[in-house]
C-alpha cells in the first residue's frame, strides 16, 4: 500500500489503535493497552495534555519548518525514538527487529527492553548507530557485567536503568485476560488466537515469544511469581545510589536513568553521572496513583540542566511540542509504535513516524515556529 494512500486510511494513531485491536487476540490487546488500577494514571496522561495549549501566532508568511534537533550531542530529524516495551514480540510477530530496523532507516534511537521477546545478540544485526538497551536492574554483580557487555557488543550505545519498577504491578486488566508470562496458551486464549489469523500465522512461524535475554540467568523456581510478574523478578533488585554509581563506573556509553517524577531526585542524579533524567510514569501501568507525567515536567525542568526524555500518553506531533514547549528535550513513544506495526505490520512504523512529523510540521506553521527551538511558552486551558 503506498504511503500517501496509509494517510488517507491512517491519518491518526487512533486509526492505528483501532485496526491493532481489531487485527491482536484479546489478551495481547489487553497486555498492550491496559495500565494498572482503575487506569486513572493513564487518563490523567492524556488528559492533561489536552489542557496544554498554544496561542496561535499571525503574519510570519511563508516558512521551511524544520523537525530536526540534536540530542546527546546526535543529529536527528526529529525529537522522537522508540521507547522499550516488554515482550513486544507477543505484540507482533518479530516486532523487536522490526522496529529497529525502521529505527535505523529514520535514523531515530530505538530502545531494546532486558525482558524484549529478542536478545541484544538477535538485534545486532539491524541496529542504527543509536540504539539504547534498558536494563532492568540485576542483584547479581555478574550477570550486571555480563548483561552490558553483551549490550555494548551487540551495538547499544546508551544505556537506560529503569528506576519505577520496585515490584511488579498488578495490571487487572492483563489479569482478567488470562494472559500470564510466560504465555500458556489455554483454551481461552486459543479460541481468540484462531480469530486474528495474521497474528496466529506469524506466531506459528516463529513460536510463542519469551524473554530470550535471560534464557542464560533464569534456573530458579517460578511457581511463586504473580501473574503479572515475570521471570526478570527473579534476578531483580531495587536500585539504589550505590547501584548507578556502579553503572556509571561500568558503562562508558551515555547513561539514562528512567522513571523520574520529582525534581527533588535531579540533583542526586546529576552528581551520580547521569547523561539524561526520563520523565515518566510507565504510561500508568506501575502506579495508579502517580500525577500526569507532563504536569511534572517544568517543575524537573527548572530542577536540572541535565537532558530530559518524556514519555507517558504521547498521541501525536501536537503531544510532541507540547513536551518540548514545557522543558522536554526528546520525546519517545511505546504504545503507539506497537499499535502501528500491529495495525500495518512492517509498514507501521515508517507510516507512524511520518504522521507524527507532517502532524508537528502543521502545528509549527499555526504556531509561527519554523524550528523547535522557537516554540512559544504554552498555557493551560480550564478543564470543562
Amino acid at each position: 500500500m503506498p504511503r500517501m494512500d496509509l494517510h488517507s486510511t491512517f491519518p491518526g494513531v487512533d486509526d492505528l489503535k483501532a485496526r491493532a485491536r481489531r487485527r491482536v487476540p484479546k489478551f495481547v490487546w489487553e497486555y498492550l493497552d491496559s495500565g494498572t488500577g482503575s487506569e486513572a494514571t493513564k487518563a490523567r496522561n492524556r488528559a492533561a495534555l489536552d489542557l496544554v495549549g498554544f496561542a496561535p501566532s499571525i503574519l510570519h508568511g511563508t516558512q521551511d519548518t524544520s523537525t530536526s534537533c540534536s540530542f546527546l550531542g546526535q543529529d536527528y530529524p526529529l525529537p522522537v525514538g522508540i521507547a522499550p516495551v516488554g515482550m513486544s514480540g507477543l505484540i507482533w510477530p518479530d516486532a523487536e527487529c522490526t522496529l529497529a530496523r525502521a529505527a535505523a532507516t529514520a535514523g531515530i534511537p530505538y530502545c531494546l527492553s532486558t525482558v524484549a521477546s529478542q536478545s541484544p545478540e538477535d538485534l545486532a544485526p539491524h541496529l542504527g548507530k543509536n540504539a539504547w538497551f534498558q536494563l532492568y536492574p540485576p542483584k547479581d554483580e555478574g550477570i550486571r557485567h555480563d548483561m552490558l557487555a553483551r549490550a555494548r557488543d551487540a551495538g547499544f550505545t546508551g544505556l537506560i536503568l529503569t528506576v519505577d519498577v520496585p515490584v511488579a504491578s498488578r495490571r487487572e486488566r492483563q489479569t482478567r485476560s488470562g494472559l500470564t508470562s510466560p504465555p500458556v496458551m489455554t483454551p481461552r486464549l486459543l479460541a481468540q488466537t484462531a480469530l486474528r489469523p495474521a497474528w496466529a500465522l506469524g506466531m506459528a512461524r516463529r513460536g510463542i515469544p519469551h524473554m530470550r535475554m535471560l534464557d542464560k540467568y533464569i534456573s530458579g523456581d517460578r511457581a511463586h511469581l504473580p501473574p503479572t510478574a515475570h521471570v526478570g523478578y527473579l534476578l531483580r533488585t531495587s536500585p539504589d545510589a550505590e547501584y548507578v554509581k556502579w553503572l556509571r563506573d561500568h558503562w562508558e556509553g551515555a547513561l539514562l536513568i528512567k522513571g523520574v517524577m520529582r525534581p527533588e531526585d535531579c540533583a542526586t542524579l546529576e552528581q551520580l553521572g547521569a547523561d539524561a533524567i526520563w520523565v515518566s510514569n510507565h504510561a500508568g501501568r506501575q502506579f495508579d496513583g502517580a500525577a500526569a507525567t507532563i504536569e511534572v515536567l517544568p517543575a524537573i525542568r527548572e530542577a536540572t540542566r541535565l537532558p530530559l526524555i518524556f514519555d507517558s500518553g504521547i498521541e501525536s506531533g501536537l503531544d510532541i511540542l507540547r513536551a518540548l514547549a514545557l522543558g522536554a528535550d526528546f520525546v519517545m513513544l511505546g504504545r503507539a509504535f506497537h499499535f502501528a506495526l500491529a495495525a500495518l505490520g512492517a509498514a507501521g512504523p515508517a507510516h507512524l513516524i511520518d504522521m507524527l512529523q507532517r502532524d508537528m510540521v502543521a502545528n509549527m506553521g499555526q504556531l509561527g515556529a519554523p524550528v523547535l527551538t522557537d516554540l512559544p511558552k504554552p498555557f493551560h486551558h480550564t478543564p470543562l
